[in-house]
């Protein structure tokens, strides 16, 4: 008997460019945790759109889309960092979207500021960790 954990790599439909050409995963899972790699504010056409809101916006879905294609849930997210261009001045817009998308049982969070982000004019990273189940199993 093989104590080893199973390693997948998630590509969700639509996310081979971030495999193929960026050479990153969207996502690896380890048994039942789920590493989610940084996702941008990228819309549907792959631009950035202007406001903080909208790259907001797509960010949670990236990851929302991410999960999905592991078969995770939002509710799986035990932790969430946030890499923001103009921390300060966004905060506000930032938790009234992530609200929208997050609910309990609340994961770890951690919002870091930075100077700039892989794409000019990137306002928005965010990075995951889910667990299969953790949604409904914490107290």
């Amino acid at each position: 008997m093989s104590n080893a954990l199973e390693v997948a790599t998630v590509v969700p439909k639509g996310y081979e460019v971030q495999y193929e050409t960026w050479k990153l995963a969207p996502a690896v899972r380890v048994g039942d945790t789920l590493h989610c790699s940084g996702q941008l504010g990228l819309g549907p056409d792959g631009a950035l759109p202007a406001d903080a809101e909208s790259q907001f916006e797509n960010a949670f879905r990236h990851v929302a889309a991410v999960l999905a294609a592991a078969g995770f849930e939002m509710g799986d997210l035990v932790e969430l960092t946030s890499f923001h261009v103009g921390l300060c001045a966004e905060m506000d817009t930032f938790v009234r979207v992530r609200d929208r998308h997050l609910g309990e049982p609340y994961a770890a969070q951690t919002a870091v500021g930075v100077a700039e982000l892989g794409i000019p004019g990137a306002l928005i990273e965010l990075k995951a960790t889910a667990v299969r189940g953790a949604g409904s199993r914490r107290a």
